[in-house]
């Protein structure tokens, strides 16, 4: 309780006294001297927001929800109340108005993500049928699918006869975000396909071209319900506003879908990678891997300088750098 009031009396009374006086002392408000202070990107951003999250003004408090549309409006509002001459203080508009397109954009994402996880896979729905047939196609392209249910499915990771059935736990988002991955990483998805069905040997002494095959165990996973796992561990990344520091350095702008699931292509990849190192025993070993995956890209998030997958960079998807 004392600890509480504490940080309460330091929120609302040391803390906004503090920046009266630093205002005084340099002639700019928080917003200026964050923008001016900081380059462009999660730095700045991630600052920007908490200062307007925070502010005894519901103007700048109510910009974190506004439309996009609204931005350009909300940043001149804003300078007007702040008493800023946009005339003497050109760039600083310019800045705002970035950085609130990428805070506007974190939650538009977000709510754009959450639909499509909502959205459960109906066969009955022809658009989601032929997504289905595309990943197949792009996984299989010299084995044709002897059937709509058929075991086949289980060649590319599904646990079943029918998939459907598998992607209940992220809906549409799951299958889109596979699909992706096959279409637009398709070299290193057919790579992590053929891996995860080869198996794991272990070797007398030194020799490998014994094998014990009391020690002969499978290494494998499958493949699709991996990409559905990592949908769900892309997904908590986004809603925890974990993936805030990549998404703020690497989209100049507003983040779009096509951003999350480039992220989604590396951290399928980077799993992989990460599954080899831990050298698991069997599959059943899967959930403790993937959680130390998890802290891992949690520990790397929290460097405010950090990309994910700089590789893919903002100029692929056409956006313009303000």
């Amino acid at each position: 309780v004392v600890t509480q009031f504490f940080v309460f009396l330091y929120c609302k009374c040391l803390w906004r006294g503090l920046k009266f006086v630093t205002r005084k002392f340099t002639g700019r408000c928080e917003l200026q001297r964050i923008c001016y202070s900081n380059k462009p990107g999660a730095r700045r951003t991630l600052k920007i927001e908490s200062s307007l999250r925070y502010s005894k003004y519901e103007l700048l408090r109510s910009a974190l929800s506004v439309h996009p549309d609204q931005v350009e409006k909300t940043i001149d509002d804003i300078m007007a109340l702040k008493k800023i001459n946009p005339d003497t203080n050109p760039q600083l508009g310019v800045s705002l108005q970035a950085s609130l397109l990428q805070i506007v954009g974190y939650r538009s994402l977000m709510a754009e993500v959450e639909k499509l996880r909502r959205e459960p896979y109906d066969s009955e729905n022809t658009e989601h049928e032929s997504m289905l047939m595309k990943l197949w196609k792009e996984l299989r392209p010299d084995t044709p699918l002897t059937g709509r249910i058929s075991k086949q499915w289980c060649e590319i990771g599904f646990q079943g006869n029918d998939p459907k059935t598998d992607f209940r736990g992220m809906g549409l988002l799951g299958l889109q975000n596979l699909l992706y991955f096959a279409e637009h990483d398709r070299t290193a998805a057919l790579q992590m396909l053929q891996d995860s069905l080869q198996p794991k040997h272990k070797y007398v002494g030194s020799d490998p071209e014994i094998v014990d095959h009391r020690l002969l165990f499978p290494s494998r996973y499958s493949f699709a319900i991996v990409g559905i796992n990592i949908t769900d561990l892309a997904y908590s990344l986004l809603v925890s506003g974990a993936l805030k520091t990549h998404l703020y350095n690497v989209a100049p702008e507003m983040a779009g879908l096509q951003h999350f699931q480039q992220i989604f292509c590396y951290l399928m990849q980077e799993f992989q990678r990460f599954w080899i190192e831990e050298d698991p025993s069997d599959i059943m070993e899967f959930n403790r891997v993937r959680s130390k995956f998890h802290r891992r890209i949690l520990r790397q998030l929290k460097n405010p300088d950090m990309a994910l997958c700089p590789h893919f960079s903002a100029s692929d998807l056409h956006l313009v750098n303000l």
